[in-house]
Formats: C-alpha cells, structure tokens, sequence
C-alpha cells in the first residue's frame, strides 16, 4: 500500500511539545551511535540550553549543539547517508584546501537548515563523538569519558588532544597559557571571576561537573516516546526562524509544504509550485527527512 505523507499529520495538535521531541531525537541518536544519551542531553544543555534554534551571536554556530558550518558539513557529508541525508552527502564536496563546499547556494542553506532540526542535529552531534571517541582512545590509550568528548567539541579533536596528553603529565598547568586564542574567546572557562587563569585540571573538572548536572536535570524521568510517530511531536523547533513554539503552526508548515510536494492548495489556499524530488528545496528536504526518521528509516 502506498505511504500517504498526510497520515503523518494525524494527532498532531496532541503531540508532546518542542521539550519531549528533542529528548526523543537525543535518545533515539543515543540508541542508533551507542554514545551515552546523559552526555548527549549534557552537551546540548551546555551548548544551547535545549534550544533547537539557538544562534550564535560570535560565530556561524547554530542549533542544538551549536555547529559552525564547517563542522556541519564535515561531519554530514561523512555521516549524513547512513541517517537518510544522502541527498546531502553527496552534495558536500572537499576542496583543496580541505573545506568543504557546496556548489549550489540553495542546497547548502538546505543542508546548513537542518542544524535547527532535533534530529538531525542528534544525530550528527553523536556520530561525531562516536568520531572523536575512537581517536581519543587510539592516542591516550584508554576509554574516554564524556568530558574528553566534550573537550573534542570544545577545542576540536586536535586540541583535545593535546588538552588530555598534557592535563595527564601536568594537570597544574595553565590553560590560558597552552590555548590563548581559546582563552581570549571564553574568558569564563580559562579564567576564575578574579582574573586568575585556571589550570587544566580545573578546566577539565569544570566541564566534567556541568556536564554531569546538566545531563543528570535534563534527563529527569529519562526518554519519552521513542515510538513517537506523528509529524506534531517535533513541535515547532522544525521551523527555523519564526521564533513560535506551537505544534499547530509546525502541522500548518509541512501541510503547506506537503502541497508543494503534490502541487496542491496550501492551508492558506494559495497554489503552490511543485517541487522537485530530485532536488530538494529547504522545506521539502527537512519534511523529508522527519518523514523518514519518523519512520524508524
């Protein structure tokens, strides 16, 4: 029997809320990568207080984990295909410089778009620490904690690096010292409120406490819902930009872009261009993809 994409529609003004839908697409990456689902609500705690559409104001980081758009398309183009973003993938190229790069402004401001989807953001975020974890490991010679994954979002998997190697020789050491530019960037991390540079031990601990205070408070009751199926429960969070927080505005936007899809009338009864499936614009790429991850694909 052909799948109709408007059954998904079905219940979507009862859904749970834009809260229950990111624990939702945090446990479901937790259970799909093996990365632990306390650090995973953790991070997007630290990184964005739960917010799906949290802005940087410094950088071009966005979205629950609070990707800049270089790490996004890195960590899609190697990840994205096994998670139903292969549209994506293949669309991030590498440049010669070792950037990466996609041609066609449309697709890349589709694909940058999705940091803002639960989801997708989840899923991304414990690839790449699944990525992280494993290169961690090969150079310590040990497990790693979800601090020295978090040290890897932090100062990247270089600086991580180098954080742990001399933290384990020397945790006396200054911090502000070893990452300067890091230490001009987040005074509050390398710096005590008098001014006083912190030591790596201290930076490490700090980390460590917050991730576990704020994977221990976000994740009250745990996981609800893992068989969540109507569109309704992503709340609006899937709708960048707006700045409104209700199930029904989120059902009226994949309505009106489901008649895009068909060449149908929209909500607002207006007619609409059909959209192309081979090239997916930024609506019909991120209602395709929750379509699919709905789904369990």
């Amino acid at each position: 029997m052909p799948f109709n994409p408007l059954s998904i529609l079905n219940g979507a003004v009862d859904a749970t809320g834009a809260g229950g839908s990111i624990r939702n697409a945090i446990a479901n990456a937790s259970q799909k990568t093996g990365i632990d689902f306390n650090y995973l609500m953790g991070q997007a705690k630290l990184e964005s207080g739960m917010r799906s559409n949290a802005h940087s104001g410094t950088s071009s980081a966005s979205g629950l984990y609070q990707f800049v758009d270089q790490s996004w398309l890195r960590v899609v183009k190697a990840h994205g295909a096994e998670h139903g973003l292969g549209w994506a993938a293949n669309a991030i190229s590498t440049s010669a410089s070792g950037k990466a790069v996609v041609n066609d402004p449309a697709t890349r401001q589709a694909i940058l778009s999705l940091r803002n989807d639960p989801t997708a953001a989840s899923l991304m975020a414990a690839e790449h620490a699944s990525d992280n974890k494993g290169a961690i490991e090969g150079s310590l010679g040990r497990s790693a904690t979800s601090t020295d994954l978090y040290m890897a979002h932090f100062l990247g998997l270089g600086g991580a690096r180098q954080f742990l190697t001399a933290m384990q020789a020397n945790p006396d050491r200054s911090g502000a010292a070893m990452f300067p530019a890091a230490a001009n960037a987040n005074r509050n991390v390398f710096y005590d409120s008098a001014g006083a540079p912190r030591s790596l031990g201290q930076i490490y601990n700090r980390f460590a406490a917050k991730l576990d205070a704020a994977g221990a408070t976000q994740a009250t009751g745990g996981p609800s819902g893992l068989s969540a199926t109507r569109l309704g429960e992503w709340g609006a969070d899937v709708i960048p930009g707006n700045g409104e927080e209700s199930t029904s505005n989120a059902a009226v936007w994949a309505q009106n872009t489901l008649a895009q899809l068909s060449g149908g009338s929209s909500l607002s009864g207006t007619r609409t261009e059909t959209a192309s499936l081979m090239r997916p614009t930024p609506s019909t790429a991120r209602l395709a993809y929750m379509m699919l991850a709905t789904m369990g694909a």
